[in-house]
């Protein structure tokens, strides 16, 4: 529990800053989820840093579509489907001596689909078949839920093969950010759907020629189809999804196997929010989730929340001196030449800053009433810089891991 008496930081009964060091230092998998814009992708990344810099062990950050500042302030020219070890000489660039490595891999959708064709696939040529019909593309790269389904067949297989002491995932952008948990079950339900089955129903009865061998219901659906589409078309359609079929026990199993991995104890979630109505909203309603469907609800990140400095005492004195006295101030600055444009100036910055602490006090707030949720609630500051090296990824791994 973290919550204190006083939500305001520097209050009497504030503890030690609260880490995600228990949970980087036991945890095999940490999945980093919010929805999109809140910086889900730089707090996984920098969590990864602080683990691979103060933990030790084998660190791997598996990430979705990441920026290119992103792989250029980690030091790799280039995140792939294949993981790439963060140099060295960018650790020691940022100041920093790594007690062990960082990894970082981006999902590529269309080659972990391969991947998971042939080896669910019953043989090599019916594998072969599905990945050479011109509509495979098209379903892989399209289909509702196909990304969220290989980012978690992706973190099962790199698990399996033990290469990493820690997995840090950050989850595909999604309109619903609980699609990726859904889209195990999704996908399998899919394969053994009766969509499917109705469109391969003339070539499970009879093969190229059953085709002709269909209900009475579905006759005028193919009649009008083989006008407008051809025969070889449909027959296209169909034996793609036949041959789809075929995989339909491999992903069944995997499906439970992935659901499976995600219960386990060795997996803990984070949901990283914005303190903004909307992104907060669907955090809240995320942890609730998680909690409902007894995921480990590890941690919650606040993120680009207001700095500390707004909550000082003698700082919203010298605020209400300055927007009180401004006239004077400037006087006494010996600007009389100006002084009603430096007052100005010098009310609005001090306005500024009283509006400004009340923000920070209802953030504060709401912090305060979010604490009961996971085990550990992290605040981490907007900065003024970009995220543009190791340096500034370090910034943020100081306050989810504070020294």
């Amino acid at each position: 529990m973290t919550a204190t008496s006083d939500p305001r930081p520097g209050g009497s009964d504030t503890p030690a800053p609260p880490s995600l060091e228990p949970l980087l230092a036991t945890k095999e998998i940490m999945v980093f989820c919010g929805s999109g814009g809140v910086g889900k992708t730089s707090v996984a990344a920098a969590a990864g840093l602080a683990a691979a810099s103060r933990l030790g062990g084998k660190v791997l950050v598996v990430t979705v579509d990441p920026a290119k500042r992103l792989a250029d302030a980690l030091g790799v020219e280039s995140i792939g489907n294949v993981e790439r070890r963060v140099p060295e000489a960018a650790f020691t660039g940022a100041g920093l001596e790594p007690r062990g490595e960082l990894w970082a891999a981006m999902l590529d959708t269309k080659q972990s689909w391969d991947a998971i064709v042939m080896r669910h696939a019953p043989d090599e040529a019916t594998a072969y078949r599905i990945l050479d019909n011109r509509l495979y593309d098209n379903l892989t790269s399209r289909f509702v839920q196909s990304h969220d389904y290989v980012a978690m067949e992706r973190l099962f297989e790199i698990h399996q093969s033990g290469r990493y002491d820690l997995i840090l995932v950050d989850t595909p952008p999604t309109r619903n950010a609980l699609d990726f948990l859904d889209a195990p079950a999704r996908m399998a339900e899919f394969f053994g759907g009766r969509l499917l089955r109705w469109l391969t129903a003339p070539y499970r009865v009879g093969g190229k020629r059953g085709a002709r061998m269909i209900s009475i219901a579905s006759r005028p659906f193919y009649q009008v189809a083989d006008r407008l589409l051809g025969s070889q078309f449909l027959q296209d359609i169909a034996e793609f999804f036949l041959n789809f079929q075929s995989m339909y026990d491999g992903f069944v199993a995997r499906s439970r196997a992935v659901e499976a991995l995600l219960h386990d104890k060795r997996t803990s979630f984070a949901v990283v929010t914005t303190l903004e109505d909307a992104p907060l909203r669907e955090g809240e309603r995320f942890c609730d989730e998680l909690v409902r469907r007894e995921f480990h609800l590890g941690a919650l990140v606040l993120n680009k929340t207001l700095p500390q400095a707004l909550f000082s005492p003698e700082a919203m004195r010298s605020a209400q001196a300055l927007r009180r006295d401004a006239t004077a101030t400037a006087a006494e600055l010996g600007l009389a030449a100006d002084v009603d444009n430096v007052a100005r100036v010098l009310t609005t910055i001090g306005a500024s800053f009283e509006n400004y602490a009340v923000v920070a006090r209802r953030e504060a707030e709401l912090r305060h009433e979010l604490a009961h949720r996971p085990d550990v609630v992290v605040d981490v500051p907007t900065f003024a810089d970009e995220i543009s090296d190791l340096t500034s990824l370090a910034r943020i791994a100081d306050r989810l891991m504070p020294h």
